[in-house]
């Protein structure tokens, strides 16, 4: 992976645990139901460069028509996507604030399909990691074992395996 040319088209530097996932498992499904983001996915649709900005315009628009905005805490702050939930819409993104090393961004939930967020102050592997190991606090993932078998939840499913399909 050409991390420098994927933070040079997003504008910020990646946390390193983010890179470590990737380069680990590459983008694809975790415990069944989560999907990390991946630069350069052959779907739009889970690709982080293409969704960070996919999710950019419809915030903007959201937000413009009124939808309550989560607390940015600075006016350039941005979200960055990391994480898609499949199914239920739910985005996972990262609270890029000016000054605020990647490593002590806070990962925020956005419902999709509603007003509300979740905000969690944890890197994406340890969000991802509490939600497979089933102590997230997450509201939206406190039922995943009704869900997802406890056995399932430690699988992964590659981009590579699932989009070939």
């Amino acid at each position: 992976m050409k991390w420098a040319s994927v933070e040079e088209a997003l504008d910020i530097v990646l946390p390193a645990d983010y890179k470590r996932l990737v380069q680990t498992y590459g983008g694809g499904l975790f415990a069944g139901v989560l999907w990390l983001l991946e630069p350069g996915c052959s779907d739009a649709m889970y690709d982080l460069v293409a969704q960070t900005a996919e999710r950019e315009a419809i915030l903007a628009e959201l937000w413009e028509a009124g939808e309550d905005k989560p607390v940015l805490h600075e006016a350039n702050a941005r979200l960055v996507p990391w994480g898609y939930v499949e199914g239920a819409g739910h985005f996972l993104y990262w609270l890029v604030r000016p000054g605020v090393e990647p490593e002590e961004w806070t990962v925020l939930l956005d419902e999709g399909r509603g007003p509300l967020w979740e905000v969690y102050p944890a890197s994406c592997s340890q969000f991802l990691l509490d939600v497979v190991a089933g102590t997230t606090t997450s509201f939206y993932f406190t039922d995943l074992g009704d869900i997802v078998d406890t056995a399932d939840r430690t699988l992964f499913s590659p981009n590579s395996q699932i989009l070939s399909q």
